[in-house]
């Protein structure tokens, strides 16, 4: 029997501190809603969104780690987003292994 989970692991740039997710549909509009269950899920909480023509870009906080969490909805792509590959990648090692198991 195989569980069906909303958010899963696409690919791992640990080198590059990319970790590239898949999850339900969603358009600009719709976005948000997702992005929040996300963020909700992993306990973690929002610093700032920003958002233009087709992205949205929020600051995050994951356990004292900041990152980015960005989608683009013309793609229906969503990823997080290092701001220092090396300082991060423990936190980056602990989504990765979260995100290939799928919740």
């Amino acid at each position: 029997m195989t569980t069906q989970t909303e958010f899963g692991l696409r690919e791992y740039l640990a080198e590059e501190g990319r970790l590239l997710i898949t999850s339900p549909s969603f358009d600009f509009d719709s976005y948000e809603v997702l992005g929040e269950k996300l963020v909700a899920l992993l306990s973690a909480s929002v610093v700032e969104k920003q958002w233009d023509a087709d992205m949205h870009s929020w600051l995050i906080d994951f356990e004292d780690c900041r990152m980015f969490l960005k989608s683009e909805h013309y793609s229906e792509s969503i990823w997080f987003e290092s701001l220092n590959a090396e300082e991060s990648r423990e936190e980056f090692d602990y989504l990765a292994t979260l995100f290939k198991r799928g919740f």
